[in-house]
């Protein structure tokens, strides 16, 4: 009999040194580290911080912002579509407002603004499935400043250290002062949050806070949330189109959005879709593979938002900080870069290098531990190497049970442990292969307190805007800014649309976009938005991450 069914042979004398060092480690914590230590380490190991991976915009209100290559790609690029493609002179909906996204803040914008204005006055579009997004797929839970012995205060700071101070300060402190309104708000519509015996609301540990304030439901959070919304907002009967992308806003003489040009990928058709306010809920960009890296992010992840806002001159920030997760699977291979959450850490399991050592505090700020990982890997050279040459730390789950008592893992972390199961990998008695994975996009569209952006009648809220979390977002603050700023958008996007009167459509600000393209000298092939990751044709992404 096999001794570890699910790992490969060359794997097992790294995992019985995980198991011989455990007793010793349990019950100790790993130091943590120095504000002059982070810096070190993320300077020296963690990817935003490599040479070379990033170049300044040469277009646009924000250029000379640091970004990406890849991000730089799909807004240095030719619009999708050109004026003469386009017959605005008919409209397909005419709506108060039109929402681009049905994640978490696509679906509280909309319930929020049914609430202010006609139902039939709201159009809700979604290039995939309603409900298909990375708030969906969101595990380990929420913040909100719960406990008797939190408060807001503690949280912003927490936020504001841990996005190391480059967060814009009004909306952090919005974040945290709505944050127990959003979980009553939850819970007036039927989620269920993980309680204690005696009925209180279980608050767990997370990185970089100083307080317990993390809420979930079991290691499905996203799902759970998403499920209670998307069967509200179907019950409210607001209208929706599914497999609907917005391929361009549009905007009148004023150079306000009055809306957008949808594309139908059933019907291979455009759509014209006139509104008096148009609110951006598209996610992030983790299907670009920044650097190389997997991802976390569901499949219409492509940063579309930023590259649509754009075009139209809204202003971008903090899009050169990228979150790397520091736990991705690395092994088995059929789910390489998938979560494994964090409240995996926050429930007592170590990250350990393949001698069995623990090399750093589980609960550091996100792009700390990961790079700390990244270092033990690529530096150090204690990393586990799996047969096709990927590196990872072990994450040695079956402490959970250890330290909290047997059952632990199946009642609280049910999906993860199903997941691996698949695999022949027991989570309560073996330990898991992680590698950081591209999990964030840290900045976005700039937006006020209202959520509006730097141009008029187009708001934005979610992953998509920037401003929130500075360079670094902490565990479950993603998760918080959907509803309270998905909430905002629909409010005061609702406000708007009682009182302003839109223009005729144009797409002249395309015009503008190829005139900027010119002038800069850019000469490309390059189309965007992407609308959907391409892999066809193409040599399949490396799991190997070339880090050196």
């Amino acid at each position: 009999m096999e001794e570890y069914p699910g790992y490969p042979e060359e794997m097992w004398d790294s995992l019985r040194m995980v198991e011989e060092t455990r007793d010793e480690r349990i019950g100790k914590t790993y130091p943590r580290m120095s504000e002059e230590e982070r810096e070190r380490i993320l300077r020296e190991w963690h990817p935003d911080y490599k040479e070379g991976a990033k170049r300044p915009l040469r277009i646009g209100p924000s250029k000379g912002m640091m970004v990406p290559h890849e991000v730089a790609d799909i807004l240095e690029a030719h619009p999708l579509i050109t004026p003469d493609m386009i017959d605005l002179s008919e409209i397909d909906y005419d709506v108060d407002i039109l929402i681009i996204g049905a994640g978490g803040a696509g679906l509280s914008a909309a319930l929020i603004a049914s609430e202010h204005i006609d139902k039939e006055g709201i159009l809700l579009v979604q290039k995939l499935r309603l409900g298909d997004s990375n708030s969906k797929m969101s595990q380990g839970g929420i913040q909100a400043a719960l406990g008797p012995d939190d408060s807001p205060v503690l949280h912003f700071l927490d936020i504001m250290g841990g996005g190391h101070f480059a967060n814009n300060p009004e909306l952090v402190e919005i974040l945290v002062k709505e944050a127990p309104d959003v979980i009553k708000w939850h819970q007036s519509l039927g989620v269920l949050y993980d309680r204690n015996p005696d009925g209180s609301i279980k608050l767990s540990p997370g990185g970089g806070t100083c307080r317990r304030r993390m809420l979930s439901c079991k290691d499905y959070t996203g799902l759970e949330i998403t499920r209670v919304l998307l069967d509200e907002f179907l019950n409210r009967e607001i209208p929706y189109l599914e497999f609907t992308c917005a391929v361009e806003l549009l905007t009148d003489e004023s150079g306000q959005v009055v809306g957008s040009v949808l594309y139908d990928l059933d019907s291979d058709e455009y759509l014209i879709a006139r509104a008096k306010s148009t609110i951006l809920a598209t996610g992030g960009y983790g299907r670009l593979h920044i650097q190389g890296f997997e991802t976390t992010n569901h499949y219409g992840a492509t940063g579309d938002g930023i590259v649509l806002a754009y075009h139209v001159g809204a202003e971008l920030r903090d899009l050169d900080a990228t979150q790397y997760h520091p736990t991705g699977a690395a092994w088995p291979e059929q789910i390489v870069g998938q979560l494994c959450t964090e409240k995996l850490r926050g429930r007592g399991a170590q990250p350990v290098n393949r001698l069995g050592e623990l090399f750093v505090n589980p609960l550091e700020p996100r792009d700390v531990e990961a790079a700390a990982i990244i270092r033990e890997c690529y530096g150090r050279e204690l990393g586990v190497t799996t047969p096709t040459g990927m590196r990872g730390v072990w994450l040695d789950t079956p402490l959970i049970d250890i330290i909290n008592g047997e059952g632990t893992i199946e009642r609280e972390f049910a999906a993860m442990y199903r997941t691996f199961k698949r695999f022949d990998i027991d989570i309560r008695k073996e330990p898991i292969l992680v590698f950081p994975t591209l999990h964030y996009q840290n900045g976005g569209v700039v937006i006020n307190a209202r959520c509006e952006t730097t141009v008029p009648g187009l708001y934005a809220a979610g992953e998509v805007s920037g401003g929130v979390h500075g360079k670094n977002r902490l565990m479950g603050n993603s998760q918080l800014e959907l509803y309270v700023f998905g909430r905002r958008a629909g409010r005061f996007a609702a406000e708007r649309a009682k009182r302003v009167n839109v223009g005729k459509p144009t797409l002249k600000h395309v015009e503008r976009y190829e005139r900027w393209l010119r002038e800069a000298g850019i000469e490309t092939d390059r189309r965007a938005p992407i609308l959907l990751p391409e892999y066809r044709g193409k040599k399949t992404l490396e799991h190997h991450i070339r880090l050196l």
